[in-house]
């Protein structure tokens, strides 16, 4: 994959190019808002980071005049920029992603596959891991031949984590694909409905939802297979 990197820190600029090539991708980088979406327009990218606070032209600029173009590159903003009206706008003019830092690099990489996921494959209707199944246009959950009774906010959760079997996925993440924005400050509300969810899947002798330590979640797909009677 080939991704371009717009960003006026040099030493985070290095740090991004440096694990990004490591997981096997082409990286350019750029610090300046004009060159960067000249070079942007003239295709070959496969994947935009973008800084706003940039020499030039500011990143909201970079994205307007990118999308005015019609140009379909995936951009994922990284910025210092934290406020909800930044995320508001950066998303309106055509971001695919908002990402605040400091951030860890692990949630970025977890957020790039997450983006690649849902462009290159279309929706499913149904999502199956193991014998745990997910329909999206009924709204229903089962587990084998029973039925899983589930809040909207729960269903939300649990196909978040069904998209993703057996990849850790950031609390952060988790939250703004769920509640459509970051809980700043309110991560106990997303542990929260983790636990309703994992009391409900308890109960029909399911634990699949794994905590990892200072990072977020991951569903077992092992663990959502039927167990022979």
């Amino acid at each position: 994959m080939h991704v371009l990197v717009l960003e006026d820190d040099a030493k985070l600029a290095a740090l991004l190019r440096a694990e990004l090539e490591e997981e096997g991708h082409e990286v350019e980088v750029l610090a300046d808002g004009d060159a960067g979406l000249q070079r942007a327009l003239a295709g070959g990218m496969d994947l935009l980071l973008l800084d706003l606070g940039l020499p030039g032209l500011d990143g909201l600029d970079v994205l307007r005049r990118l999308r005015a173009q019609h140009t379909t590159l995936p951009v994922i903003v990284i910025t210092a920029r934290d406020g909800v009206e930044d995320r508001v706008a950066g998303l309106d003019l055509g971001a695919d992603d908002y990402l605040v830092k400091p951030f860890s690099l692990l949630e970025l990489k977890a957020r790039i596959r997450a983006l690649f996921r849902r462009t290159e494959h279309p929706l499913e209707r149904v999502l199956c891991v193991g014998s745990l199944r997910l329909d999206r246009i009924r709204r229903t959950a089962s587990y084998g031949e029973r039925s899983i009774e589930l809040s909207p906010r729960e269903f939300q959760l649990l196909e978040v984590l069904m998209e993703s079997p057996g990849e850790p996925l950031p609390r952060a993440l988790i939250a703004e694909r769920v509640w459509g924005y970051a809980l700043d400050g309110g991560m106990n509300v997303l542990e929260v409905y983790v636990n309703y969810l994992r009391k409900k899947l308890r109960a029909i002798g399911l634990e699949p939802i794994r905590t990892l330590r200072g990072l977020g979640y991951v569903l077992e797909p092992a663990a959502c297979e039927l167990s022979a009677p």
